[in-house]
């Protein structure tokens, strides 16, 4: 059995002490990621909860339950953060992104702790697949937010917009590493290619970049 609310304490805890000697922008990503963590632990309960009500298996609960679930409770933070403190735009990319990377590290720990470290080539082409989706919907999420954000006109829709395009990349890639073959292999490879992509459109754009520092 894996008891992830002591995983959760055992790494938050030695990230929330170094905030006392820590300021000014790395103390917020440490906070995010603390966040992220959180955000991780949390969704495998309500994951767990609609798996149990509505009596589905673990596939159709990674396909269709999971990706909504972990979006949207991973956007709920941010939103709060812009809400409340009114950051500046670029100061939006890097809270996203801590977020997720929080999420896909507490989610590799507790994959970890359930199913062990012997197997290297499985668990880097995971980091690359399972932790980067949620890079990728990180580094999309607070780009598509810290735009639309810009544009009052925008906020709602623009908001609802960019977390249905997460969830439905969250679902295509889930619903890829489910199958076999190639499909799979595409799975596993879409997140880190789309992630390199987005790097060097912002190398390529530099005039319509919003920095991530």
């Amino acid at each position: 059995m894996t008891y992830i609310e002591n995983i959760m304490v055992c790494i938050a805890v030695p990230l929330l002490l170094s905030l006392l000697f820590i300021k000014g922008n790395q103390r917020k990503f440490i906070i995010f990621l603390c966040l992220g963590m959180g955000i991780c632990m949390i969704s495998a309960y309500v994951n767990s909860f609609f798996m149990m009500f509505y009596q589905v298996d673990s596939v159709t609960v990674a396909i269709e339950i999971s990706p909504v679930c972990e979006e949207l409770l991973k956007m709920v933070p941010l939103l709060l953060y812009i809400l409340i403190f009114e950051p500046e735009p670029k100061e939006i990319t890097p809270a996203a992104i801590a977020i997720a990377a929080g999420f896909a590290t507490f989610e590799n720990v507790c994959y970890l702790s359930e199913n062990g470290a012997g197997d290297f080539t499985f668990l880097l082409i995971r980091g690359l697949s399972a932790g980067a989706i949620h890079i990728l919907c990180g580094i999309a999420v607070g780009l598509g937010i810290a735009y639309v954000f810009r544009q009052r006109w925008l906020a709602v829709t623009g908001t609802v917009g960019i977390l249905g395009a997460c969830i439905v990349f969250h679902a295509l890639y889930n619903l890829l590493v489910t199958a076999d073959g190639m499909w799979q292999t595409i799975g596993h490879l879409f997140p880190s290619v789309l992630i390199i992509v987005i790097f060097v459109l912002r190398l390529m754009l530099p005039r319509v970049d919003i920095k991530l520092d």
